[in-house]
């Protein structure tokens, strides 16, 4: 930790954490006091001195392809963000924050993650830039939360950045949860009619199958429909052929989508497919207003805050709106005008312009970009909601169906059973 400066005209005996990598240098962002953790003891400095040593050793004997590839979980990342954000705004210096996070019990599960933020925390260290430093683990922390970072650097907010960027990482987080919750219950009754459509097609059936064999009689249509594939499955062959066509596949529609012309293709389904296309729409413009408010309000220019909303958009068609935005404000337009006459403006709907419009009029363009992310996300959660509970009837019928036409193939030949045995 930073020593006061009264401390400092004393020469101290070395010391185990003496020898450890230095712990106050890198850049500070602290607000209140740049002299690290106000009213800890001296105890408990060395104890971070010690630990932050071992952690920083570990992680250089790390292979660092292996950290790169490293992934942590969402809660992870919105904790460390979180925690990051709260000691900075109370006036501890960036290095100090990143090594008491570094061990700190939640983080020390994740060996992983609790090696990079030592790593991250050695390079502000040694001089280089927060942003820069989290640059060399894009698997974690994407493009937005590197580009928002590095804004932030510049205006000098970052505690504030950080509390937004955890609140859209929580919100993010939280929308996958519900949807991967809705899908639940569908997805195990899927798996329970997989199952009984197997017991019954490969135990059951063949039963039926031998009874009409051994009488001559011919199975009713819909039971032979069942019968042929039953054994089209039961083909090695062919299923060995339908798996590796499959296999090959989807590894070339992978590495098509990765070119250009096929991302244009896939992106413009996402926002073109019904009710889905919607939701899609909705989120990246509830992130992307949420972002540029951030942004205006922290004091980041207008053009930096396109820039940081562009890299924050994966989508190919919203990139192409906010390169041309980019453009015509350089031009001199307003930001509401460079979005109108910008290929893509069908994509922000005419209300967000008017009230953009406004915004610029009033010089309160953050303002009015905060309230309009906080209408779409209640929107966005309005729609998700809808969705998910059209999902569970739309799957019982789907599955109603594939089962009970299964179930009638079945019990056509028991129906008939009593005839065929007779002759």
């Amino acid at each position: 930790m930073s020593v006061s400066a009264t401390k400092t005209e004393q020469p101290s005996p070395a010391t185990e954490s003496d020898m450890s990598p230095s712990i106050g240098g890198g850049q500070g962002q602290g607000k209140k006091n740049s002299g690290g953790f106000t009213g800890l003891d001296a105890a408990f400095n060395s104890t971070v001195h010690h630990e932050f040593a071992k952690t920083w050793q570990q992680a250089q004997n790390q292979p660092n392809a292996e950290l790169r590839r490293a992934k942590i979980r969402s809660t992870e990342l919105i904790l460390f963000t979180t925690q990051l954000s709260v000691m900075l705004d109370s006036g501890v210096v960036l290095s100090d924050a990143l090594d008491a996070i570094a061990q700190s019990t939640s983080v020390r599960k994740y060996a992983a993650f609790k090696w990079i933020i030592a790593d991250v925390a050695e390079k502000v260290k040694s001089g280089e830039s927060f942003s820069k430093a989290l640059t060399g683990y894009p698997r974690i922390f994407s493009v937005m939360f590197i580009s928002m970072v590095k804004a932030s650097e510049a205006s000098g907010k970052m505690p504030e950045m950080l509390d937004v960027l955890a609140g859209y990482l929580n919100f993010e987080s939280e929308t996958r949860k519900r949807i991967k919750g809705a899908l639940t219950y569908p997805f195990i009754m899927a798996l329970m009619a997989v199952a009984a459509t197997g017991t019954l097609m490969f135990f059951v059936l063949p039963r039926f199958m031998g009874i009409y064999e051994a009488r001559g009689a011919a199975l009713p249509k819909l039971t032979q429909v069942l019968v042929g594939f039953s054994k089209l499955l039961g083909n090695f062959q062919f299923m060995t052929g339908a798996v590796t066509v499959v296999i090959f596949a989807a590894t070339g529609l992978y590495y098509w989508a990765q070119t250009l012309s096929g991302r244009r293709v896939i992106d413009y389904i996402k926002i073109q497919t019904p009710v889905i296309g919607t939701m899609f729409i909705d989120t990246v413009v509830t992130r992307s207003m949420r972002i540029m408010a951030t942004m205006v309000n922290t004091g980041v220019s207008l053009l930096d805050s396109i820039r940081v909303v562009q890299g924050s958009c994966q989508n190919y068609y919203f990139q192409r709106l906010w390169i041309g935005v980019d453009e015509k404000i350089q031009d001199g337009y307003q930001l509401s005008e460079s979005i109108m006459i910008s290929s893509g403006s069908e994509l922000i709907a005419p209300e967000i312009l008017q009230m953009i419009r406004a915004g610029e009029k009033s010089g309160k363009l953050g303002e009015v970009c905060d309230k309009v992310s906080v209408f779409y996300e209640k929107k966005l959660e309005n729609s998700i909601r809808n969705v998910m509970a059209l999902i569970e009837p739309v799957m019982i019928i789907i599955m109603g169906t594939i089962i009970g036409t299964i179930a009638i193939a079945l019990l056509l030949p028991v129906f008939r059973i009593s005839s065929v045995i007779a002759h």
